[in-house]
C-alpha cells in the first residue's frame, strides 16, 4: 500500500464529506489549539513576572527586609497575631545593616502610601503611588529620569523637599509644560519637581507611571509613616552569587540589633526576588501538570469521533475493501491504508489547531501586555499529538476492515 495512496483518498474525502469531515476534526482542532494558547499564556505570564514584574517591583539582585511577609497565603490568626506584634522597622535598622554588611552591596529604604498630588497651577491628580525613598533606590529600582535629573545623595541625606514624577503623573498636571522647576503639594506640602521618569507601562493593568519619589527624610516621611519608621530596607549585592551569603549575614545583623535570644524566631522578614515569586512558580508549575490531563481530554474525545468515523467509512466502502481484497491486496495492505487515512485526516485537524492557536496566541499577546509567543517545539508537539491520535483511533477500524472476508464483502449492499 502506497502511503500517498492513503494520503490522497482521506484527502478526496475531506473534500466529498466536508461537514462529516469538520465534525471529526474538531475535537483534535480544539485540543491542539488549547495546547497551544494554554502554554504560550503560561511561558509568556512566566517570562513577564519573572523578568519584568521581578526587576520593576523587587530589582535585580536584591534582598528585602520586611515587618511582615509580602505573599500571605491563608495564615491563620495566630500568625496574623504574631506578625502585628512585631517592631516596625526604622532608618536606624537600615544604619546598621549599612555599616556592619561586610559584602559589597547598596543598601536603601522605601516607604510607600497613595495620595493627591496638586500642581501649582491647581491642576490635580488621585491615587498617585507616593514613594520615600533614599539615594540607593534609584538605582537599586533602576529608575531611570527622562527630563530633569534624580534627586542628588546630598539632597536625600538633608531632607530637602524636591519630588521626581512618574511620567502620567507629570503629563495629567502639567500637560504640555516642561514640570522641572515646578511646584506640587502633597497633602499641603510644597516640593520642587526635580525630574520626570521614563516612561515605565503598567503591570497587570496597574500603572507604573502614576507615581511620585521623593526623599525619605524629607517631609514625605511624615506622609507615608510615622516618624523614623520604613516599610522596607532593600540591599542589592554587587556580586549575584553573593546573595545568600548576604542574607546569611544581614540576618546575624538584625537579630544581634533586635536581641534575640538562638531559641528565638526572627521579628522580621528576609525575601528575595525570587522567595517573593516562589508562589507563581507553585502556579505555573500546578498549570503545566495539569495541562496535559485537559487536552488530554479533549483529544481523546477528539480519538472517539475520528474512530467512529473511520468506522463509517470502513463500512461505506465495504465493497471497494472486498474488490481490493480480491485482486490481490493483503490484510496489512488495508490495515495500513485505514490507519493512514485516519492519521491524515487528523493531521489535518491538528494543523488547523495550530493556526487557530496561533491566531488566538496574537490576539492575547495583542491586548494584554503578557509577551506570549508560540515556541516551535509546541507546533511541532501539537501536530505529532494529532496524528498520534488518528493513528491510535484508527488501529480499531482499520482491524474490522483488514479482518473481512472478500466474498462476503462483494455482496455487501
Amino acid at each position: 500500500m502506497n502511503v500517498w495512496e492513503g494520503v490522497a483518498l482521506a484527502l478526496t474525502q475531506i473534500r466529498t464529506e466536508k461537514l462529516k469531515s469538520f465534525f471529526a476534526l474538531l475535537g483534535v482542532i480544539i485540543g491542539v489549539m488549547f495546547l497551544l494558547v494554554v502554554v504560550s499564556v503560561v511561558e509568556g505570564m512566566d517570562r513577564y513576572i519573572k523578568e519584568d514584574f521581578a526587576s520593576q517591583i523587587f530589582g535585580l539582585n536584591t534582598i528585602t527586609v520586611r515587618r511582615t511577609p509580602s505573599v500571605q497565603i491563608n495564615p491563620d490568626a495566630e500568625q496574623r497575631r504574631g506578625w502585628s506584634r512585631r517592631r516596625r522597622l526604622t532608618f536606624e535598622d537600615a544604619d546598621v545593616i549599612r555599616a556592619s554588611l561586610t559584602i559589597p552591596a547598596l543598601v536603601g529604604v522605601e516607604s510607600m502610601t497613595s495620595s493627591q498630588v496638586e500642581g501649582d497651577n491647581g491642576r490635580k491628580v488621585e491615587n498617585v503611588f507616593i514613594a520615600g525613598i533614599s539615594h540607593e533606590l534609584l538605582r537599586i529600582r533602576n529608575f531611570e529620569v527622562e527630563r530633569g535629573r534624580p534627586f542628588s545623595p546630598q539632597e536625600a541625606e538633608r531632607g530637602v523637599p524636591v519630588i521626581v514624577l512618574g511620567k502620567s503623573t507629570a503629563d495629567v498636571i502639567f500637560e504640555n509644560v516642561d514640570p522641572v522647576g515646578r511646584t506640587v503639594k502633597i497633602r499641603g506640602f510644597p516640593y520642587r519637581v526635580v525630574g520626570v521618569l521614563e516612561e515605565q507601562g503598567s503591570i497587570f493593568g496597574m500603572s507604573m507611571d502614576n507615581r511620585a519619589l521623593a526623599p525619605a527624610l524629607s517631609p514625605i516621611r511624615n506622609v507615608v509613616n510615622p516618624r523614623g519608621v520604613v516599610d522596607n530596607i532593600v540591599i542589592q549585592t554587587m556580586d549575584p552569587a553573593q546573595i545568600r551569603p548576604a542574607m546569611m549575614e544581614i540576618e546575624g545583623i538584625l537579630r544581634v540589633k533586635n536581641r534575640l535570644r538562638p531559641s528565638e524566631p526572627n521579628n522580621f522578614e528576609l525575601e528575595t526576588a525570587e522567595d517573593s515569586l516562589g508562589f507563581w512558580e507553585r502556579i505555573s508549575t500546578i498549570l503545566f501538570m495539569a495541562l496535559p490531563g485537559l487536552v488530554g481530554i479533549s483529544l481523546v474525545v477528539g480519538g472517539i469521533v475520528i474512530m467512529n468515523i473511520m468506522l463509517v467509512s470502513v463500512m461505506e466502502r465495504t465493497r471497494e475493501i472486498g474488490v481490493r481484497k480480491a485482486i490481490g491486496a493483503r490484510r496489512r495492505d488495508v490495515l495500513i491504508q485505514v490507519i493512514i487515512e485516519s492519521a491524515t485526516l487528523s493531521g489535518i485537524g491538528a494543523l488547523l489547531g495550530v493556526l487557530v492557536g496561533i491566531g488566538l496566541t496574537w490576539i492575547v499577546r495583542t491586548v494584554s501586555p503578557l509577551p506570549a509567543v508560540v515556541a516551535p517545539q509546541w507546533v511541532t508537539m501539537g501536530v505529532l499529538l494529532g496524528v498520534g491520535v488518528g493513528m491510535i483511533a484508527g488501529v480499531y477500524p482499520a482491524a474490522r476492515a483488514a479482518r473481512l472476508d472478500p466474498v462476503e464483502a462483494l455482496r455487501y449492499e
